[in-house]
């Protein structure tokens, strides 16, 4: 008995990846919560997908376990990097707008701010 979800047009690849036909959403999206040991049921609401369509992705990582999971790893791989690269990239802009002064008329919501931030490092 054939399903919707071993239809080859259930899954596309696009420039994006491996990809829900008629979606945004990779099966990379859904690989975060599939290894993390969500529920489909989760997984499809979460991403708004119909049954057919959360059927169709998981069939298609179970089915084909190797590949998605190798792609899903190079993905984690390259999101890592890209963070490590703006978060270099941002850290002396980061520390000179730490040291800005207040703007003009919130001094005292600015020493509100502050006194906040000092108490929740306190309590962390």
């Amino acid at each position: 008995m054939n399903s919707v979800s071993n239809e080859p047009s259930a899954i596309i690849r696009t420039e994006r990846g491996l990809t829900i036909a008629g979606t945004r959403i990779t099966l990379y999206d859904v690989m975060d919560y599939v290894t993390a040991k969500y529920p489909p049921k989760f997984i499809r609401a979460l991403f708004d997908l119909t049954e057919e369509q959360i059927n169709a992705a998981l069939s298609y990582i179970d089915t084909n376990w190797a590949e998605v999971d190798a792609e899903y790893q190079l993905v984690l791989k390259e999101t890592e990097e890209l963070r490590q690269y703006y978060e270099e990239q941002n850290r002396e802009l980061l520390a000179r707008i730490a040291t800005l002064p207040p703007p003009p008329g919130l001094e005292a919501a600015w020493e509100k701010l502050q006194a906040s931030k000092a108490r929740h490092q306190m309590q962390s």
